[in-house]
């Protein structure tokens, strides 16, 4: 059975950073591209930041500079170090596993984890 755990979520004051972290079970991790989404009250669910299995990453343009993320394949754990945060930032984030090939797509979501940004 494929998990994905997320944690680090809370409220922190615009200008504050908060760490996100996203622990996997039941896949084979270093296979996945590992990504953070969001979704804020009415929105519709973005990209926020990927990380492939090859080690290359890409962000919205909105967070770019501002967050990072990074991957453990030994931890089974794929992280977002958001600073700098925006009340624009508030959302629940969640932490997404997929891999896909011609005529295949395994897609994985965890549960999500509340950011709030408070100005």
């Amino acid at each position: 059975q494929v998990q994905l755990v997320e944690s680090g979520g809370g409220l922190v004051q615009a200008g504050g950073s908060l760490r996100l972290s996203c622990a996997a079970s039941g896949i084979i991790f270093s296979r996945y591209t590992m990504g953070w989404y969001r979704q804020a009250p009415g929105k519709q669910r973005e990209l926020v930041a990927a990380a492939r299995s090859g080690g290359s990453t890409n962000y919205a343009d909105s967070v770019k500079g501002r967050f990072t993320i990074s991957r453990d394949n030994a931890k089974n754990t794929v992280y977002l170090q958001m600073n700098s945060l925006k009340p624009e930032d508030t959302a629940v984030y969640y932490c997404n596993a997929n891999r896909n090939w011609p005529g295949y797509e395994y897609d994985y979501w965890g549960q999500g984890t509340q950011v709030t940004v408070s100005s």
